[in-house]
């Protein structure tokens, strides 16, 4: 799980540096060569797009940063936290469904991943197999029975 948010991240990375050492100075020098530079919508645009790579590169970073100072091994094992694959029983309808608890920088709810900052994330975090989970979401409550926890640090072991 851990590898792959930073190969995700590490490759929008990648793009985003090209287009802002290739394609944005070719933008912006396109631009710049139609002239009058104060009614010029390309310019105007190139440089946003400019900006908005260069602020989403230095929120990518930081999260590279972030995510290389997690200890595996300090996780505890027992519990929900980052990277736990969990089977939860929806003690309404009796569906099951299981989620993997994630950064929301690699969030996808069509397959099961779910940002420790959502409201299911923050609900079932910390907690164990078997607990009940009551959860607010706007359509109304809903509760979950907790059936069993794969947690990152088992994943790891698993795999070596």
């Amino acid at each position: 799980m851990l590898d792959e948010i930073k190969a995700k991240i590490e490759g929008e990375i990648e793009r985003l540096v090209h287009e802002l050492n290739k394609e944005l100075p070719a933008r912006i020098k396109a631009a710049v060569e139609l002239g009058d530079l104060r009614e010029n919508a390309d310019y105007k645009s190139a440089l946003e797009r400019q900006q908005f790579v260069q602020a989403r590169l230095n929120h990518l970073t930081q999260r590279m940063q972030e995510l290389s100072k997690i200890d595996v091994k300090q996780i505890p094992t027992d519990r929900v936290g980052f990277g736990t694959r969990l089977s939860v029983r929806n003690l309404d309808t009796g569906d099951k469904i299981t989620y993997t608890i994630t950064s929301g920088d690699f969030m996808d709810l069509d397959d099961g991943h779910i940002s420790m900052a959502s409201p299911l994330g923050q609900a079932f975090m910390g907690r164990s197999q078997g607990d009940e989970v009551a959860v607010q979401l706007p359509a109304g409550e809903r509760r979950f029975e907790i059936l069993d926890i794969l947690t990152l640090p088992q994943t790891v072991s698993d795999a070596s």
